[in-house]
């Protein structure tokens, strides 16, 4: 590649990464918080013109308030909404003014090796920018509240710096969309942010109207397994969710699951892997009949759940 060639890369490089910085900066916050373990500090992101901001549940963990401060100047306080600690993600309240709200883009697009913006506020130093690109899709992240674990779908990873004090931050496209919000730092070069999808906005809209998350619990677990040939040929697919634990009285035992069956779909949905069923978890699947189709020594078997609430 000849110099010129590789000015104007570079050129073009500089300009979406500087575009999207302009477009981001004002809209994300540096927030302090008192919490029960001192003085903690994190990233948050405008994502409605009223003053809702998104950052990651940890960031406010333990506290109901704190200080947002924008690349402006501007200061405000902010209550907490709500947070979730399944998914990582809390819903703020301003109380005074906010800049314009950043757009929420579609992580479900997203392609390894795609540039990606992140901007956030690590170790206190507001407004930082830095760039990389997705490293990887499809990666899950282990996400606890009390004694509950839930595997955070899809989540993604990115060589963009990110460091303590990123987290609740903007990761965005190209184009200036927010498609993560930064969660957790897994090595030197290695990023996550919990993607922005469909699932997301369900999140967060049930964040801003009910303060909490409301998940539907089947009460199994399971592994992906492929699926007999024939079956295989039969169906036009390879795997399913194989159920290794039934939990004794929960909606999947009472519905009549076993341990080897192999889960074919639930909810009308495909059903490949764990992430697929926790999918159909979310509020409005609560108390709702829950249609499951498994292989059973060969044959197609069809079983009815309730589900119900999970409690945390």
């Amino acid at each position: 590649m000849s110099s010129n060639s590789e000015d104007a890369a570079m050129d073009a490089y500089s300009q979406v990464v500087t575009t999207v910085a302009a477009t981001l900066r004002p809209r994300v916050a540096s927030l302090r918080v008192a919490g029960p373990r001192g003085d903690g500090a994190g990233s948050g992101v405008v994502f409605t013109d009223d003053g809702f901001l998104v950052t990651s549940a940890h960031v406010v963990s333990g506290t109901q308030r704190g200080q947002a401060s924008f690349g402006d100047g501007t200061e405000t306080a902010f209550d907490v909404v709500g947070a979730d600690a399944l998914s990582d993600l809390a819903v703020l309240r301003a109380r005074g003014s906010t800049p314009q709200a950043a757009e929420l883009g579609n992580a479900d697009s997203l392609r390894v090796g795609q540039l990606v913006v992140a901007v956030g506020n690590p170790f206190g130093l507001a407004g930082t920018v830095t760039a990389g690109v997705v490293s990887a899709l499809g990666r899950s992240f282990p996400a606890r509240s009390g004694r509950t674990v839930r595997m955070i779908d899809d989540v993604i990873q990115t060589d963009a710096a990110l460091n303590p004090g990123n987290s609740g931050g903007a990761v965005a496209d190209a184009s200036g969309r927010v498609i993560g919000i930064a969660t957790a730092v897994a090595g030197v070069g290695l990023g996550l942010a919990v993607p922005v999808n469909g699932t997301t906005r369900r999140i967060l809209s049930d964040l801003m109207a009910n303060g909490k998350v409301r998940r539907a619990w089947l009460g199994v677990g399971g592994v992906p397994a492929a699926l007999p040939p024939q079956v295989a040929e039969r169906l036009g697919r390879r795997s399913g969710l194989r159920v290794s634990e039934v939990v004794p009285g929960s909606p999947a035992g009472l519905a009549g699951l076993y341990v080897g069956d192999l889960m074919l779909s639930a909810g009308g949905q495909q059903i490949a892997s764990a992430q697929d069923l926790q999918r159909l978890m979310l509020g409005d699947a609560v108390g709702t009949r829950f249609p499951i189709t498994v292989l059973r020594q060969g044959a197609l078997v069809d079983v009815i759940a309730v589900l119900e609430e999970l409690l945390v």
